[in-house]
């Protein structure tokens, strides 16, 4: 289903509220309480308050955004937040910032901005849990603009910024505009599917799933790892110091974590069988850099 919106003059200011909501997910095993502490330390290290507000920043030189204030902070023990507010007047910007086609968007290269009463955020959240071994991270990021200018321009950038097993993404349109004659639109672009703005090789990596509900703008996706390889989900072991025995209690795990957050219910623990009849595209075996 392709909605086509023709080009209308408007009543005064566009009103329509976009919202991307982007949470991305990383899991690892970490075999010991050291090796969790220390994969702690490192994702705190890794996405600090500071390298996260370089990576908002780029989102609202992307999406044509003027950053009018910034608030950070890291936190104790672990995890991290930036709230930007950002304010919209298009000054020089690249054309694919105002585009209505449903294509990826840009890398951050040299893009100029503006957005008024909107905001970007991003919270984090690692943990860890000392009976299975697993550790994960978690990443939420909300990109609010109001007017023409659409948060999915950014998308493409988010999900090459962060290396990811699983990907949520939420879309909404919210509140409506008039045009001249005081009819009221409720969505000022076409969308068919949110993975229609991703790059070709971010489609080839993952299997997804779409959830849409066009009546109501809203649409959804979610993304997981197609393939999989235990040396990249092991923190501080090497896999050569691994008994096979070990190694496939250790791989059902980390499959059973990554899928019980993809459908968003629990599994029964061990039941590797089962889990492959459930996704067996999202659990084959196979080279994949994190």
């Amino acid at each position: 289903m392709t909605q086509t919106i023709q080009k209308v003059r408007l009543n005064g200011f566009n009103n329509l509220t976009k919202t991307l909501s982007f949470n991305i997910y990383d899991i690892c095993y970490t075999k010991t309480e050291e090796h969790q502490r220390a994969y702690i330390s490192y994702i705190d290290d890794a996405y600090n308050a500071e390298r996260l507000t370089q990576i908002l920043t780029h989102v609202a030189g992307i999406i044509g955004a003027n950053v009018l204030s910034c608030s950070r902070q890291d936190y104790d023990p672990q995890g991290a937040s930036v709230t930007m507010l950002i304010s919209e007047t298009m000054v020089g910007t690249d054309p694919a910032v105002q585009s209505d086609l449903e294509t990826p968007g840009p890398l951050p290269e040299g893009v100029a901005l503006h957005l008024d009463k909107s905001h970007i955020t991003v919270h984090t959240y690692p943990e860890s849990h000392p009976d299975n071994g697993i550790s994960t991270f978690r990443a939420d990021i909300d990109v609010s603009t109001c007017g023409r200018i659409s948060p999915l321009r950014a998308l493409n950038y988010l999900i090459h910024s962060f290396e990811s097993d699983i990907v949520m993404v939420d879309y909404r349109v919210r509140g409506f505009t008039r045009d001249i004659h005081g009819q009221k639109l409720f969505i000022d672009h076409g969308i068919n599917s949110v993975q229609n703005f991703m790059s070709r090789d971010t489609r080839e990596r993952y299997q997804m799933v779409d959830v849409n509900v066009y009546q109501e703008n809203i649409f959804h996706t979610k993304m997981i790892l197609k393939e999989f390889d235990l040396p990249n989900y092991l923190f501080g072991t090497e896999s050569e110091s691994i008994a096979p025995d070990e190694a496939e209690s250790i791989r059902d795990r980390v499959k059973t974590e990554m899928l019980e957050i993809f459908y968003g219910r629990n599994m029964k623990r061990g039941s590797l069988a089962a889990i492959r009849r459930l996704a067996p595209v999202a659990l084959a075996a196979g080279p994949q850099n994190k």
